[in-house]
């Protein structure tokens, strides 16, 4: 009896973790294809026309478009004056049989506004269907100059996250494995500077890097990742050092190693998830980096991706499928990075203990 009684237990106890397994995965699903709406709408919205990003109801795919020339002049058609939808016709714009005219309603250029047209046999010069727009790619591109904005961003990226990873894992080391007076003192002072906003320091580092003439250049984006590295960065290492055995050190230092020799063969090569992390987070913090070049770049050759996307809102409109487009292409370096190093990248963050 009581065998059973404990099967039957476990039995609901089972049935209730399935269900609260079921709910958790689908309340997670869901916040997933949330979280990726503006994404895909970013894809989708590249692959349009102007004229079709802003239609309401909004097409949520790059549905197909029929275009065609009136007096050499090239129109978007949408319904014709009779309700006939033309999007559903292979190519062809009906004509009435009885006459040598029709009205249909187009979309004028990039405008939103739709106007009747009376149009003959012999006006209609060409019909042909567009989608999606796959033309928007090398247009962005070579309006952005992208290969030279790439360029220019993976000069600084690479040199920050460089810098930032070798100056970062020395201060961490310091702190975590070094003993000097006022060691946690300091560590608390270094983390309180995390509650100072950039913009209170942003006019006076300003002021220095000009005055010693480094304006325009990469200087004010580069040197200062070899000073420390970042105060998140530091703490971070340092929460992932204090978690390897004071054991080892003691060992290396009876072999002869000495307190360098012990951070780059001791402390560096078990450090890989975390270090990972800092690369990750560094260059996506730099890739995407529009403050910086906005402050201190001027020259247009020395633009980066985040400067050649702003370049795209223009002052009195903005070629949004174009600027959706190069969007697109420079987040896929990113999301290439992510996938690809993601299993350091949580293990690190994970083992660290930094949280959310």
């Amino acid at each position: 009896m009581a065998t059973v009684v404990r099967e039957e237990k476990i039995r609901k106890k089972s049935t209730s973790k399935r269900i609260a397994n079921f709910i958790t995965y689908t309340l997670l699903i869901s916040g997933s294809f949330l979280i990726l709406i503006p994404f895909y709408w970013m894809v989708s919205s590249s692959l349009k026309e102007a004229s079709q990003i802003f239609k309401s109801p909004p097409e949520w795919l790059p549905t197909q478009q029929v275009k065609m020339k009136i007096d050499g002049k090239e129109y978007g058609v949408f319904t014709m004056s009779q309700g006939e939808d033309v999007l559903k016709v292979a190519g062809v714009i009906p004509m009435d049989p009885a006459s040598e005219t029709t009205a249909v309603r187009v979309m004028e250029g990039e405008t939103i506004g739709a106007k009747e047209l009376t149009v003959t046999k012999t006006a209609l010069t060409e019909v042909r269907k567009v989608s999606p727009v796959w033309d928007n790619y090398p247009e962005a591109l070579k309006f952005m100059n992208f290969l030279g904005c790439l360029k220019n961003t993976c000069i600084i990226t690479f040199v920050c996250m460089v810098g930032q990873i070798l100056s970062a894992s020395i201060v961490a080391f310091g702190f975590a494995r070094m003993r000097f007076p006022g060691r946690d003192i300091l560590f608390i002072v270094l983390l309180s500077t995390i509650m100072l906003p950039p913009q209170v320091t942003l006019i006076p580092i300003f002021k220095i890097f000009t005055s010693i003439g480094w304006y325009d250049t990469f200087y004010p984006l580069t040197v200062p990742a070899f000073f420390g590295g970042g105060v998140f960065f530091i703490f971070l290492l340092r929460q992932y050092y204090m978690t390897i055995p004071i054991e080892m050190d003691e060992a290396a230092k009876i072999d002869g190693a000495g307190t360098f020799g012990t951070f780059t063969k001791v402390i560096l090569p078990q450090a890989k998830p975390a270090l990972a992390t800092v690369a990750i987070f560094s260059f996506m913090a730099h890739w995407n980096d529009f403050l910086g070049p906005l402050i201190y770049l001027s020259d247009p050759t020395k633009r980066t991706l985040a400067l050649a996307l702003w370049s795209f809102q223009g002052e009195h409109a903005t070629d949004w499928h174009l600027l959706m487009a190069a969007a697109t292409v420079v987040m896929l370096p990113l999301l290439t990075l992510f996938f690809c190093a993601q299993k350091y990248f949580i293990q690190g963050v994970v083992i660290s203990g930094v949280k959310g």
